[in-house]
């Protein structure tokens, strides 16, 4: 069997891996014309830190990545609203890493190459169209430098990797226009300064309107006795508001949005001062697409993003990505041909990750913030004033366990490598 991979980000890059792993040949096909590690940090949740490590990237990960011991969320003034242990402090039998997206994209894209080889990652390999047939599929490919059409690639199957943008996705829904913006801004970037509170905690502060969220990402720097902090800075427009087109790579300008941040000094981190302190800001309006009652068009099927794109709320994207990935490369090994093995996957993986973009529409674990914002906007003695422990702790279990990250699942669900691989047709 032959997988024809289009896309090289998170999600592509898994997939192949996973398929090598499950004895399926791949090749990947990545638009850019140099793959270079891109953004800033993101976080694997515990059941994605739990498929690397069974990709064998284990070492790794704990090599490149800040272990996350807490999660907190706080008001506007940085009062804390709720605080749970994260990773193997939580009992999970995997971390949770804070890792820079271009670290992780690197580790992946290093052991693609040596696994596979690196002939199967193709660069400058834009996907133009794809057409499916009872045997198999074939995506016609061009340059991107020069515009010029490429040899096609075949595959007994053809997974769409290429994101919210995805050319692949377009061609089967070619009315859904563009992504969805919700009238939130984020302007992200990383800063290097002091450790904050245990120097291992993810924060979420302020509510829905404006919100800052931070984690340290660097381990390097944590062995200096420093953090290099990942931040995000989100502010809402109003309804008339327009913005431009989503990009990763777009610069930011700290005028757009460091005004309302300005007072929000808090008693264990000077919010402004690590604003001021980046060397780069890139901004990104928060966009999603709505879900789609179909994946799979005969032998092609969509992954990642191109699948089910969702607001960065919950620490999922990157996550469900990869549990994308491990799930098909289990269920092509496993199913006793190729079309059951895509059914299997769909129906395994589309409705849980419909059900968090919507979730994520309604701020997911994040709702917290918002209840303590409009119960008591001028903050509180003690959150249990506002908000009993029982609220507080429902929110954030219903929530793991919409994602598939609850402990006790997690910990004693099988694993996704396959037994044995067999052969496909």
């Amino acid at each position: 069997m032959r997988v024809v991979v289009v896309g090289a980000g998170i999600g592509g890059l898994s997939l192949a891996l996973s398929l090598h792993a499950a004895g399926i040949e791949a090749v990947v096909c990545e638009a850019t014309p140099q793959i270079r590690p891109l953004g800033v940090g993101i976080n694997l949740l515990p059941h994605a830190v739990r498929e690397l490590t069974e990709l064998g990237l284990d070492a790794e990960l704990a090599a490149n990545a800040i272990p996350t011991g807490a999660l907190m969320y706080a008001n506007k003034f940085g009062q804390e609203i709720w605080r749970e242990p994260r990773g193997r402090a939580a009992g999970y039998a995997w971390p949770q890493y804070s890792i820079h997206r271009g670290v992780l994209q690197g580790l992946l894209l290093e052991a693609a190459r040596e696994r596979l080889g690196a002939d199967a990652i193709l660069a400058d390999h834009e996907a133009v169209a794809v057409e499916s047939d009872a045997t198999g599929a074939t995506v016609n490919f061009r340059s991107r430098t020069t515009g010029e059409p490429l040899p096609d690639q075949r595959g007994d199957l053809v997974v769409a990797c290429d994101g919210i943008h995805s050319a692949i996705r377009a061609q089967f829904y070619p009315d859904e226009g563009p992504p969805i913006w919700n009238r939130r801004v984020l302007w992200r970037a990383t800063t290097r300064t002091a450790p904050y509170l245990d120097g291992r905690t993810m924060v979420m502060a302020g509510h829905q309107d404006v919100k800052f969220v931070c984690y340290p990402i660097d381990p390097a720097a944590e062995a200096e006795g420093e953090a290099v902090i990942n931040w995000i800075a989100e502010l809402r427009f109003p309804d008339e508001a327009t913005w431009r087109r989503e990009d990763w790579n777009r610069p930011g300008r700290v005028e757009d949005f460091l005004p309302r941040f300005e007072t929000w000094r808090f008693p264990w981190l000077d919010v402004p001062a690590v604003i001021r302190g980046a060397e780069a800001i890139y901004e990104y309006p928060l966009v999603d697409r709505d879900p789609i009652a179909r994946w799979t068009y005969g032998r092609v099927t969509l992954l990642g993003d191109a699948a089910h794109p969702m607001y960065p709320i919950g620490s999922n994207g990157a996550s469900q990505a990869i549990l994308d990935a491990r799930t098909l490369a289990f269920e092509l090994a496993a199913a006793p041909d190729a079309d059951a093995a895509l059914a299997r996957y769909e129906a395994a993986r589309r409705p849980p990750t419909s059900a968090l973009v919507l979730a994520n529409r309604g701020n997911g674990p994040e709702q917290v913030m918002q209840l303590a914002e409009t119960r008591a906007p001028d903050g509180f003695a003690h959150v249990h004033d506002v908000m009993s422990p029982a609220e507080l702790e429902e929110v954030a279990s219903n929530y793991k366990r919409l994602a598939g990250f609850d402990p006790e699942a997690l910990n004693r669900r099988p694993s996704l490598t396959p037994a044995r691989p067999t052969g496909l047709g």
